[in-house]
């Protein structure tokens, strides 16, 4: 879990992670990657599309606000969100899954929390999760693993791909919260891409 002042996460994530260099590592690999959105309601999307040349591996992104978003665009199980609610890890993690199948690509990041100002269905403020999605193609030719401070999500993690999530606990409002749930996210990128063992062959 990652937790702390909402701005204070915000920036140390983006003082550590740079869009461009994301895109760079993935376009070096052959790789592409979704976005499944429902707090930053695009805004992550939008960072790595800021980067020229993002189309190499920016393949699309859904912005699921709805919970008939999730379940019937992005495949989330109608049971675990009738159970645990949008705001979950299962969700951003099946979020993840959905959007990379959705959009064909081989990595998908998800977003899904609370920014406030009220609690949500029985989740407080600045509770986030942000779900990762690795197609088993892609772990099997880059042994890409679990990052640091991450759950893995077995239902989305079938037949060789990778799945999980990371939680964030976030103080501030809700500007704040957003900010730091897209920077989180890439950082979040940037961690799964970078377990991949050094001296691998790209190809």
């Amino acid at each position: 879990m990652v937790d702390g002042d909402a701005e204070e996460v915000a920036r140390s994530a983006e003082e550590s992670t740079e869009p461009v260099k994301i895109v760079q590592r993935l376009g070096h690999r052959g790789l592409t990657i979704a976005t499944a959105e429902s707090l930053t309601a695009g805004a992550l999307a939008a960072r790595i599309a800021d980067v020229p040349g993002a189309s190499i591996a920016l393949l699309g992104g859904v912005v699921a606000y709805s919970n008939g978003v999730k379940e019937n665009v992005l495949g989330v199980d109608a049971e675990l969100l009738e159970t645990h609610g949008a705001v979950d890890g299962g969700v951003a993690a099946q979020m993840a899954q959905g959007a990379a199948q959705v959009c064909r690509a081989g990595l998908g990041v998800s977003t899904t929390g609370v920014a406030g100002p009220e609690p949500h269905q029985g989740k407080s403020v600045g509770t986030v999760y942000l779900g990762f999605y690795v197609a088993a193609g892609v772990v099997q030719r880059l042994g890409i693993r679990i990052p640091e401070n991450c759950s893995q999500d077995v239902t989305a993690s079938a037949e060789g791909a990778l799945a999980g999530y990371r939680l964030l606990d976030l103080d501030g409002d809700r500007e704040a919260i957003r900010w730091a749930s897209v920077e989180a996210a890439l950082q979040l990128v940037s961690d799964v891409l970078h377990t991949e063992p050094t001296g691998l062959p790209h190809a």
